[in-house]
């Protein structure tokens, strides 16, 4: 296969993954937003294992072809420490915004109805924001846009710092490789059961754009961008932030102390 189609099959790649995730999630998102009773009224954690499971799916679908980054800050760190092609990573970051943003449309196609009937009972127009937690995050309650920054960070570091865990070839513990996407899809729905709330726990830039954008374009303008306290670019810079903390934690404080990677031949390690 000719480097150049390869190239285009991980772009089709990424973009089918993040769509997958974006349905499967923001569908799960308008079932506990917009009916009431929700079905996840008592259930928070069925929200949280199909946004993990959407990412589990995602990557087996995926994998094969673009190693299903699937997300931009992961893409950034790879290339920082696992030697991923600098040239490929806006391509990889606009394929995935793109995945996002026809996953939110499909996610608006399915749900119309019941959004307009949700903005109608509650007297809430899409400019002033009502239904549009199905597409985009927010703060929560007491939540600033600098404290939510933080808590990005914090949370994506947590989930890259896992993901380079799970997918390092020295790390004895770590699961076997066709276990390995449902580890990770597990890791986000934890993630999401320990913070989400704070922040709607995007961790990644492009299943926050992404849709947004969308958002911004079927209705919800200003409260999609800039959005309230201007907190459009907190889930997008808060994530490459934490993605790179994640990965500097997991590339120096832990990779060096590997017993199997001092094992190896002398000269072979293929990460750097």
């Amino acid at each position: 296969m000719g480097s150049k189609k390869a190239f285009i099959g991980e772009l089709i790649s990424e973009c089918i993954a993040v769509l997958i995730i974006i349905v499967i999630g923001e569908s799960a998102a308008a079932m506990l937003l917009l009916y009431d009773p929700s079905p996840y009224q008592n259930a928070y954690w069925g929200v949280c294992i199909t946004w993990g499971l959407a990412v589990t799916i995602a990557i087996y679908v995926t994998g094969a072809v673009s190693g299903t980054h699937a997300n931009p800050a992961v893409t950034l760190a790879l290339a920082v420490y696992r030697q991923f092609p600098v040239r490929k990573v806006v391509p990889f970051w606009a394929a995935q915004v793109l995945g996002a943003f026809l996953g939110g449309a499909i996610v608006y196609m399915m749900f119309t109805p019941i959004i307009d009937n949700f903005n109608t009972l509650h007297g809430l127009t899409r400019e002033q924001g009502g239904a549009g937690g199905v597409f985009f995050t927010s703060p929560g309650a007491g939540i600033t846009p600098i404290r939510a920054f933080f808590n990005e960070i914090v949370l994506t570091a947590i989930l890259v710092l896992g993901i380079f865990a799970i997918t390092e070839e020295y790390n004895t513990q770590a699961p076997q490789a066709n276990s390995s996407a449902l580890i990770i899809g597990l890791l986000v729905a934890m993630i999401g059961g320990g913070a989400g709330y704070l922040e709607g726990w995007p961790i990644n830039p492009a299943r926050d754009f992404g849709p947004r954008l969308f958002a911004f374009f079927a209705g919800w303008g200003p409260s999609a961008f800039p959005a309230a306290g201007n907190y459009w670019w907190v889930p997008v810079a808060g994530p490459f932030c934490g993605g790179l903390v994640g990965a500097s934690i997991y590339q120096w404080l832990i990779r060096p102390f590997l017993p199997s990677r001092h094992a190896a031949p002398a000269g072979f390690d293929p990460a750097g």
